[in-house]
C-alpha cells in the first residue's frame, strides 16, 4: 500500500481505536461500580473507587494500547489481512494489554484496581475493537471512514508493468486511488489497454494534465525507457503534479523494497529481511528489559549452576565459542560449560557420533559431555549466559542460532541469507524438535522466519518455547 493513503487510514483508525478503548473503560468502570453490584449483588456486594481514582490507570491504558496496536498491526509489504485474522489481532490488543495491566497491578501492589474490572474492560474492548474493524469492511459508512482522500491517477505506458499496475489501482479504491486512463508512452495510438482506457498520448500529456484534475502520475514503462520520459517529469513538476515511478528493474526477484537518500541521492534498497524500523526497534527494546530482568531475576539460579559446573568438572564454569552473527560479524557465544575441558581439542575422536547432516555436529551420546553437562543440556540451562549476548547486542532473544564460522564456509549460496537477521537464543527450529530435523529444513526454517517476522511470531515463538524447553525434544 502507498504510505500516504497508508499513513493517513492508518492515523484516522488510531484515533478511532483510543476513542473506542477510552469509552470501552469508562464502560466498564460503570458496569462494574453501578449495575452490577445492583443486579449480582451476591458476587458483587461493593461498588469500585471513584472514576477520579481510576483516571491515572487510563492515562497508562492509552499510550500503552497506541503502542500494542501499532506493533500488531505491522505487516509484511502488500500483506492484505483477512475480515477475520485482523478482527482477532485487535482481540488479541485487548487481552495483551490487560495481561500487561493485571501483571503491573499485581507487582506494584495496586489494590485499588479491581481484578473483575480488568476482565470487563478486556472483553469489551476486544469486542469493540473487532466489531470496529468488521463494520469497517461490511457497512458503507465504515468503507467511507476507512478510505483515503480521493487521489486521481494517470498511468504512463500501455505495456504489461502499465496495465499492471492500472489494476492495482482500479483494485483499491479504499486507498483513495481513482485511474482516469493510461497515456500512450509508445506512440502506438491505441484507444484502450488492458481493458483500460488511453486517455492522451506524451504529445498531449500536457494539454490532459490543465484540462481534467489529476494528483498524480505513474511512469509504468520498461526500465530502459525511462530517460525517454524526462521532459513528461519537468512537465509535471512544473504543474505541481506528483510523479511516481514504478520500478521492477529485477523481475525474477522477491525482496522488501525501500527507497531512501543520502544525502539528496535517492537509493532504491534490496533486502532480504523485514525493512521494519519500529517494529525492529520494539523488538531490541523487548531483548534488552527482558534479558536484564531474566539476568536479575535468575541470578539465585545463576550461582547454583555455577557451584554445580564448577564442582563437578575441571575447567572453567563458562564456555566462550566464536560465531557468526549479523552478516557474518563474529562475536564470542557464552554458554555453561557442559563437556570436559578441551573438548575442542577431541573433536575428531567423536566425529563419528554426528547424528546430524550438513556441516553442522550433533551427538546426543557425545561422551565428552560431563553428567551435569547432560541435565543442563536437557533443560537447556547451559545458554543461560546468552542472556548477556542479548544484552550487549550480538544476539536477540528470538532468532536463527549462530553458527560457528567453519559451518558458514561450507553453507550453499542460499542458506546464507540465514545470516540477514540478527541471531537469536530460540527460532522455529528450537519449538520444531532441533537435532531431530535434518539440516535443509533446519535452514529452511530459519529461512521462513526471517520471510514472514513480526513482533507477533516472536511472541508465539516465545510462549511456544518453554513447552519445547520442558519437553526435552531433540535437545542434544
Amino acid at each position: 500500500m502507498l504510505r500516504e493513503p497508508a499513513r493517513l487510514i492508518a492515523y484516522r483508525r488510531l484515533l478511532l481505536d483510543v476513542a473506542l478503548t477510552a469509552g470501552s473503560f469508562l464502560f466498564a468502570h460503570q458496569l462494574r461500580s453501578d449495575v452490577l453490584p445492583r443486579v449480582l449483588p451476591g458476587l458483587f456486594p461493593s461498588g469500585l473507587y471513584p472514576f477520579s481514582d481510576y483516571l491515572p490507570l487510563l492515562a497508562v491504558v492509552l499510550p500503552l494500547w497506541m503502542l500494542l496496536l501499532a506493533a500488531h498491526r505491522l505487516t509484511a509489504p502488500g500483506e492484505v489481512l483477512s475480515l477475520r485474522r485482523e478482527a482477532f489481532k485487535e482481540m488479541r490488543v485487548a487481552v495483551l494489554g490487560v495481561l500487561v495491566l493485571a501483571a503491573a497491578s499485581y507487582l506494584l501492589r495496586l489494590d485499588f484496581i479491581s481484578r473483575p474490572f480488568l476482565l470487563l474492560f478486556g472483553l469489551t474492548n476486544g469486542v469493540v475493537l473487532a466489531a470496529a474493524r468488521i463494520a469497517e469492511r461490511r457497512t458503507a459508512l465504515g468503507r467511507k471512514l476507512a478510505e483515503a482522500p480521493e487521489r486521481v491517477v494517470v498511468v504512463v505506458g500501455c505495456g504489461d508493468e502499465g496495465v499492471a499496475v492500472a489494476r492495482q489501482v482500479a483494485a483499491h479504491r479504499a486507498w483513495g486511488l481513482r485511474l482516469l486512463g493510461l497515456v500512450d508512452a509508445d506512440g502506438c495510438g491505441r484507444a484502450e489497454a488492458g481493458g483500460f482506457p488511453v486517455v492522451a498520448d506524451l504529445a498531449s500529456l500536457f494539454d490532459l494534465l490543465t484540462r481534467e484534475v489529476v494528483d498524480e502520475v505513474v511512469l509504468a514503462v520498461p526500465t530502459r525507457q525511462l530517460g525517454e520520459l524526462e521532459p513528461a517529469l519537468v512537465r509535471c513538476q512544473e504543474l505541481g503534479v506528483r510523479v511516481r515511478v514504478a520500478l521492477r528493474p529485477f523481475p525474477h526477484l522477491q525482496p522488501h523494497v525501500e527507497v531512501e537518500a543520502l544525502n539528496g541521492i535517492p537509493l532504491l534498497t534490496f533486502a532480504t529481511s523485514p525493512i521494519a524500523p519500529f517494529a525492529l526497534f520494539v523488538k531490541r527494546v523487548i531483548d534488552v528489559a527482558a534479558s536484564a530482568a531474566a539476568l536479575l531475576l535468575l541470578s539465585p539460579l545463576w550461582l547454583l549452576l555455577v557451584a554445580a559446573v564448577r564442582l563437578t568438572s575441571r575447567g572453567p564454569v563458562l564456555y566462550r565459542q566464536v560465531r557468526c552473527g549479523l552478516h557474518g560479524r563474529r562475536f564470542t557465544l557464552l554458554k555453561f560449560r557442559t563437556m570436559v575441558e578441551n573438548a575442542d581439542r577431541m573433536r575428531a575422536e567423536v566425529e563419528h557420533l554426528n547424528v546430524m547432516d550438513g556441516p553442522v555436529f550433533k551427538a546426543p551420546s557425545d561422551p565428552r559431555v560431563t553428567p551435569v553437562g547432560h541435565l543442563l543440556r536437557r533443560s537447556s540451562l547451559d545458554e543461560l549466559p546468552q542472556l548477556l549476548n542479548v544484552l550487549v547486542g550480538d544476539m536477540a532473544l528470538v532468532g536463527p542460532r549462530p553458527p560457528i564460522p567453519e559451518e558458514v564456509e561450507q553453507y550453499e549460496p542460499w542458506q546464507r541469507r540465514r545470516l540477514a537477521m540478527k541471531p537469536g537464543i530460540t527460532c522455529l527450529w528450537q519449538i520444531s524438535g532441533r537435532s531431530n530435523l535434518d539440516f535443509a529444513t533446519w535452514m529452511e526454517l530459519d529461512l521462513a522466519y526471517i520471510d514472514h517476522w513480526s513482533l507477533w511470531l516472536d511472541t508465539k515463538i516465545m510462549a511456544l518455547t518453554v513447552p519445547a524447553v520442558f519437553s526435552g525434544r531433540g535437545a542434544a
